[in-house]
């Protein structure tokens, strides 16, 4: 029988006792496995990687995104071996983009029966992650407006605001009016085949599609953007309020094709590129703010991790 950890963020939204134990009393009967809570952030971080230089065979998320990256981070802290755990998640945040994105139903009760099921047949999969700097990520990365968005929200809970998407929506069409003011966009981009020579004032970075999700809709402004692929890569040369909302806009429809327009930069399978600041601007992996940078250096990661998928 193999050795499982089962990582468990108490805090996350959708997270509960009950959850942990119900989800623990199923894998019992495939997994001989370890529960552990999470205490603090960057908890799962150490978790992980005591685990995965343990003899634990799989790692198991009970969490949400910023969970699941921390797991990752620590999993892959001395970079990709042939011996790391195989990961598998069960959906326990608001959003969940990393286990929708493998298959997994957003309903809790529906995700633990899938994946009993995956286990069974001993179904794996092998995926390709993103990398910003030493910072692994699964699905996004972002300097700018939607980093600065991620921190204000942070700040927002921090104070007792509970997370929605509404609270989402509103912080970013509020940040937007205000980035409205700035005329001069501090980033640059550079390592790239086909060089953009003006700057730009927000990046995103997207290793799968889709982006993220408002409730049920799936906001997807890389369409193309895969795990078997590189990275993908959207940059505004302006941002503002009508152009972000033009972005959300057609980044909802269901066209199957990247934003375009005046001011919008689209590339696809992108194997590294660089961005430059001439201030420090606000920073974010897979919906976690991570403070401000001058410089950071993506690079797609092809088969890095095996899932249960």
């Amino acid at each position: 029988m193999q050795r499982a950890r089962l990582i468990v963020n108490p805090g996350a939204t959708s997270t509960s006792p009950r959850a942990r134990d119900v989800l623990t009393q199923a894998l019992a009967s495939q997994v001989s496995i370890d529960v552990t809570e999470t205490k603090a952030r960057g908890h799962a971080a150490e978790l992980a990687f005591d685990a995965s230089h343990s003899g634990f065979d799989l790692l198991l998320v009970l969490g949400g995104d910023g969970t699941v990256n921390e797991v990752v981070n620590g999993m892959l802290a001395d970079g990709v071996a042939a011996d790391t755990p195989t990961l598998a998640v069960v959906p326990g945040g608001s959003t969940n983009v990393f286990a929708r994105a493998l298959g997994m139903p957003e309903d809790r009760v529906e995700a633990t029966g899938y994946l009993l099921e995956l286990l069974r047949s001993g179904a794996r999969r092998t995926i390709g992650l993103g990398r910003a700097d030493q910072r692994w990520f699964t699905f996004t990365a972002g300097l700018g407006l939607d980093a600065d968005v991620v921190a204000q929200v942070e700040r927002k809970r921090a104070a007792g605001r509970r997370s929605s998407h509404a609270l989402y929506v509103r912080t970013a069409l509020r940040s937007a009016s205000r980035h409205s003011a700035h005329h001069n966009p501090p980033l640059q981009l550079s390592d790239l085949d086909a060089p953009v020579d003006s700057p730009v004032g927000m990046v995103l970075v997207g290793n799968t599609s889709p982006w993220t999700y408002l409730g049920r809709f799936p906001v997807d402004p890389f369409p193309g953007a895969s795990f078997d692929t590189g990275l993908d890569l959207l940059a505004l040369q302006h941002v503002g309020l009508r152009r972000t909302l033009s972005l959300a806009r057609q980044s909802l429809s269901s066209r199957h094709r990247p934003p375009g327009g005046t001011g919008v930069i689209h590339r696809h399978d992108l194997s590294r590129f660089t961005v430059t600041a001439d201030h420090p601007v606000a920073f974010q992996v897979d919906g976690d703010y991570l403070g401000e940078r001058s410089s950071v250096a993506f690079e797609a990661v092809p088969t890095a991790l095996t899932v249960v998928a």
